[in-house]
C-alpha cells in the first residue's frame, strides 16, 4: 500500500505589498520539485472566482478568508500543501481557521509603512492616506498582526531568498515537510 502524503495549509498573512504572493509562489516551485502536490489559493484570484460580488466589510472580509480556508482544509486533508496568500487582516478569523485544521503553519509577511509605500507602483497606499480609498487595510481598516504565527519575516530587511530558506528550514524543523538529502546527510555527518 502506497503511503499518502500528509498535507498541510500554509497561510501567508500581512499587509498588501509585503511580499505574500511572491513567496508563496517561491516555496510552491520549491516544494513541488521536491515532489509535493501544492495548490496556492491567491487572495486576489480567489476573490475574482469564489468570492465574487464580496466587498471589503469586515463581514465580508470575514466570509473570504471562511472560503479560503475550507478550501484549503478540504485540499490538505487530501494530502496536498494548501498555500493561501491573502491579506487576512483579522486574528480572530485566523485564529478560526487555523481551528478547522489538523496541520496549519501561520507565516506573517512583515513589512513597514514606508517601504510598502514606496514598493506600491499603483499608488494605492498614497490614495489611501489621503483618505481617497475607503477600508484599506494598515491605512483605513485595521489589520491585526498574528501573536502566534509559526514564523514572521521581515520583507523589508530580508532578500526573498533569505526569506524563502528560513521559511524551508522550519517547516523542515517544525515536521511539516521532509529534509532534504544533502540535509540528512550533513546532519548525521554531525551526529
Amino acid at each position: 500500500m502506497v503511503q499518502e502524503e500528509q498535507g498541510f495549509t500554509l497561510w501567508f498573512t500581512g499587509l498588501s505589498g509585503a511580499g505574500k504572493s511572491t513567496l508563496a509562489n517561491l516555496v510552491a516551485t520549491e516544494l513541488r520539485n521536491r515532489g509535493h502536490r501544492v495548490e496556492i489559493l491567491d487572495g486576489d484570484e480567489v476573490r475574482t472566482n469564489l468570492s465574487k460580488g464580496l466587498g471589503f466589510s469586515k463581514e465580508d472580509r470575514d466570509t473570504n478568508i471562511r472560503r479560503i480556508g475550507y478550501v484549503c482544509r478540504l485540499l490538505a486533508r487530501n494530502g496536498v500543501i494548501a498555500i493561501s496568500a491573502a491579506i487576512s487582516p483579522y486574528r480572530e478569523i485566523r485564529d478560526e481557521v487555523r481551528q478547522m485544521h489538523d496541520r496549519f503553519f501561520e507565516m506573517y509577511v512583515k513589512c513597514s509603512l514606508d517601504e510598502l509605500v514606496r514598493r506600491d507602483v499603483k499608488g494605492l497606499y498614497e490614495k489611501a492616506l489621503r483618505g481617497e480609498i475607503k477600508n484599506f487595510t494598515g491605512v483605513s481598516d485595521p489589520y491585526e498582526e498574528p501573536v502566534n504565527a509559526e514564523l514572521t519575516v521581515h520583507s523589508d530587511r530580508e532578500t526573498v531568498e533569505e526569506s524563502l530558506a528560513l521559511l524551508l528550514s522550519t517547516l523542515e524543523e517544525k515536521g511539516f515537510i521532509p529534509r532534504t538529502s544533502a540535509q540528512k546527510k550533513s546532519a548525521g555527518a554531525r551526529g
